[in-house]
C-alpha cells in the first residue's frame, strides 16, 4: 500500500510539474499516464517511427511540414533549436516584421543574429509536435533549415542505424476496445 502511495505521489507531482509548464501535448500525455493506472487495462499503440536515409554528403535530409507548409531540412543535432531561414519563415507566412534579431547565433557561415519564435505546428512524416520553440536567422544568412534538438528532444527516442536515422515518437494508450489513430498531415 505504501509503494502505491509513493507511485502516486510521484505521478501526481510530475503531473503537476508538466501542467505548471503549459505544454497542452504534455499535459496530455502526463493526464493519460495518470489515468492509465486507475483505468481498464490499455494497450499501447505502436510508437510511430520514421526512417531519413542519409543522403551522399553525409547528411540526413527531409521534407517537413511547418505549419502545414511543406520546407526542406537538414537534421542537426549541433543545434540547440530548430533554425529557419528567412525565405521559409516568409514562405509559411510567419510574421517576420515583427521579429526581434536579438539572438547570438553561430553557424557553419560564421556568427550571425536570429529572432525567436514558436512554431505551431512542426512534422516530419507522422510525428507531430506542436508550440516548438525555433529561430529565424535574417535574410540570406542561411541557404538550409536545421531541425534542431527543440524538436528532436521531444521525441522519445532517435539514433542512426545502417545509415538510417531513426526518429520514434511516443506511443498512444490506446483503450482495447479503439482502434488506433494514425497521424495524417
Amino acid at each position: 500500500m505504501i509503494r502505491f502511495l509513493l507511485v502516486l505521489v510521484m505521478l501526481a507531482g510530475t503531473a503537476g510539474a508538466v501542467v505548471a509548464y503549459g505544454d497542452p501535448d504534455q499535459i496530455a500525455r502526463a493526464s493519460q499516464k495518470v489515468s492509465h493506472i486507475f483505468r481498464a487495462p490499455t494497450v499501447a499503440a505502436p510508437a510511430p517511427a520514421v526512417q531519413i536515409p542519409r543522403g551522399q554528403g553525409g547528411e540526413f535530409a527531409l521534407k517537413a511540414k511547418i505549419n502545414g507548409v511543406a520546407a526542406p531540412m537538414v537534421i542537426d543535432t549541433g543545434a540547440t533549436s530548430v533554425v529557419l531561414t528567412w525565405e521559409t519563415a516568409k514562405a509559411i507566412g510567419l510574421p517576420l516584421e515583427m521579429l526581434e534579431y536579438d539572438v547570438d547565433l553561430e553557424t557553419a557561415g560564421g556568427h550571425t543574429k536570429a529572432a525567436r519564435l514558436t512554431l505551431d505546428r512542426l512534422s516530419v512524416g507522422h510525428l507531430v509536435e506542436k508550440s516548438v520553440p525555433a529561430l529565424v536567422v535574417q535574410r540570406g544568412q542561411m541557404k538550409t533549415n536545421l531541425l534542431g534538438m527543440s524538436f528532436l528532444d521531444r521525441l522519445e527516442s532517435w539514433g542512426v542505424r545502417a545509415d538510417k536515422l531513426m526518429l520514434t515518437g511516443y506511443p498512444e494508450l490506446q483503450s482495447s476496445h479503439r482502434r488506433a489513430r494514425t497521424a495524417i498531415d
